[in-house]
């Protein structure tokens, strides 16, 4: 049986993709390269619907409370930080989107916006990856990790929309070989 944990570690494999994307189009920006704005847009899109909407969204609104349920601490542990984190996110995704607003784009906050960003997702995911979700798989049960993937599901459907995860991942496979190839 899959638990959250690996449901959520398989999403991160595609955020760290579009992390690798995001970091190459800094450096295109931040070497006065040709830089196609639209797709800065996508992947803007992707980090916003996918990672946080979507991915952030489960975090948030399933997996924290059960885990609060369970007996982790919201306040001064792993939930505290990862919603501060996850708080900072999207601060940085709303300047780089500013950034980019009009021509020419403001490089120089795009160019820290984009850094930062990218930093913060890594050191995120990877806190994620090797501390939170195997807590939370050891505390939960597998009656409840079951319960919570049906969540994760309706999520999907209900707030991103039927089919918007595979063309997010349309999108993101075009940029990544695009950028990354």
């Amino acid at each position: 049986m899959e638990t959250t944990g690996q449901d959520l570690m398989h999403e991160h494999k595609a955020i760290l993709i579009a992390l690798d994307v995001m970091e190459k189009m800094h450096e295109r920006v931040q070497n006065d390269k040709e830089m196609n704005s639209e797709d800065i847009k996508e992947i803007l899109d992707f980090l916003r619907v996918f990672a946080d909407k979507c991915h952030h969204g489960k975090e948030e609104g399933i997996l924290f409370p059960a885990l609060q349920d369970a007996g982790i601490l919201k306040q001064e542990g792993p939930i505290e930080l990862m919603l501060a984190q996850h708080a900072q996110g999207r601060k940085l995704i709303r300047r780089m989107q500013t950034s980019i607003e009009n021509k020419p784009i403001d490089k120089h906050a795009f160019i820290f916006a984009a850094s930062s960003y990218v930093n913060l997702l890594r050191n995120h995911i990877e806190k994620e990856d090797t501390m939170l979700f195997p807590l939370s798989d050891a505390k939960l049960s597998a009656e409840m990790q079951k319960k919570l993937l049906v969540k994760f599901e309706n999520l999907e459907k209900n707030v991103i929309g039927e089919g918007r995860h595979e063309a997010l991942h349309k999108t993101l496979d075009k940029l990544s070989r695009k950028y990354l190839q």
